[in-house]
């Protein structure tokens, strides 16, 4: 029902995005919209390229007059230093290319991307597979999070842990009386999105002492939807399990190792004391607990939607690992270091929400249908949750 392609390079003009399916006639948001690019730039970390950009989505199509047409979206995303690699990545050619990049970074797509592709310069590698691309999913995000919130439907996220500090594991409530106002602000606030004050504290001084030693650091944020309402998704088909959506969706953030939907280490724990015991009162539907983390049989049932991703260290470090020159084939003590960041877990929520703002958008879509927002208040109204 909704999808999106992005295109651009890191350093090239500019990022694109076009999406399709969003219904005519939903409120658009510029302001709100470039208010998520710019806290996807933020988050103590983050390196030299987030101070020179200022991420800013302009129109190209599918918006008149501050309002969806119902037609493909597209947006535009002005890479600011391009003015500085206009001749190292012209699309035309150049009478002398610049020196070829050979030697790969361990842990990154460099030495894949170079044998998949047949390139003989990594340069051609690095500038799609950087997360400089999650500029445009965030902007994406911010269309699917507008047209979620006409049906008070809400994506938040925040940080767990930062390398060793934090404890992702220890037991939570997870339900809708977790997710207040007080916590979201508090969460805001914080410089790498953590609501308490002394683990904030905490992951800071990491992160400095990951910088100082040349090092990074990876970590674990949680995303949250509320307001979701029973039956999103499907158990008929292995692709149509909003569970299985969901987690293509954050896995498919760069630096991604790991996802995992309601409570920890329920794997390990017996069945009386996992599963979500269903109540139902004058107000309607509840679960005495949210350990499936607002999803059973592939389908939403109502309660807040819960995910935690593991991020690994990313892999350009100010002291490079050993690694092999592949022009040569010769292994050598270091690699090559590309200007990023220490720590991406604080951005790396912000985008997780505009993933789940995606699958959720679709999925909703999906099983309400319309063509305008009015159609889909009109399917939303007559569609009983029994």
């Amino acid at each position: 029902m909704l999808r999106f392609l992005t295109a651009g390079e890191s350093h090239g003009p500019c990022l694109i995005a076009t999406i399709e399916g969003i219904p005519a006639n939903l409120p658009f948001d510029n302001v709100a919209l470039n208010a998520e690019l710019r806290r996807r730039q933020g988050g103590y970390g983050r390196g030299a390229r987030m101070r020179l950009e200022q991420d800013h989505a302009e129109v190209l199509a599918g918006v008149r007059h501050g309002k969806t047409l119902g037609s493909p979206i597209t947006l535009r995303i002005e890479n600011k230093d391009w003015a500085n690699w206009q001749e190292r990545m012209s699309a035309a050619p150049v009478a002398e290319p610049p020196e070829a990049v050979t030697r790969a970074r361990p842990g990154h797509a460099d030495f894949t991307g170079a044998i998949k592709y047949h390139q003989d310069d990594i340069r051609n590698v690095i500038e799609r597979s950087s997360s400089r691309e999650t500029a445009a999913r965030v902007a994406v995000g911010g269309v699917c999070r507008q047209f979620l919130a006409q049906f008070g439907i809400a994506v938040h996220s925040h940080v767990l842990a930062i390398g060793p500090v934090g404890d992702p594991a220890a037991p939570r409530d997870l339900g809708p009386a977790a997710w207040h106002d007080d916590f979201w602000a508090r969460v805001e606030a914080s410089p790498v999105r953590c609501a308490d004050a002394d683990l904030t504290a905490q992951m800071i001084a990491h992160i400095d002492r990951i910088r100082k030693a040349g090092d990074t650091a990876g970590g674990i944020f949680e995303v949250v939807a509320t307001g979701v309402p029973i039956g999103l998704g499907s158990y008929s088909q292995w692709d149509r399990r909003l569970g299985a959506r969901l987690g293509q969706a954050l896995l498919s953030i760069p630096s991604s190792k790991g996802v995992e939907i309601g409570g920890c280490g329920t794997a390990a724990q017996p069945g009386s004391q996992v599963h979500d015991v269903l109540r139902h009162d004058a107000a309607g539907w509840s679960h005495l607990t949210n350990n499936a983390g607002g999803i059973e049989g592939g389908i939403s049932n109502g309660e807040p939607i819960v995910a935690r991703v593991a991020l690994k260290p990313i892999p350009t470090l100010a002291h490079p690992l050993p690694s092999v020159d592949l022009a040569t084939g010769e292994n050598i003590d270091t690699s090559r270091y590309e200007r990023s960041d220490v720590c991406v877990v604080p951005a790396g929520g912000v985008v997780g929400e505009a993933m789940l703002a995606i699958v959720l958008a679709d999925a909703l879509l999906e099983k309400f249908g319309g063509d305008s927002l009015e159609e889909v208040r009109a399917h939303v109204a007559a569609t009983s949750e029994l």
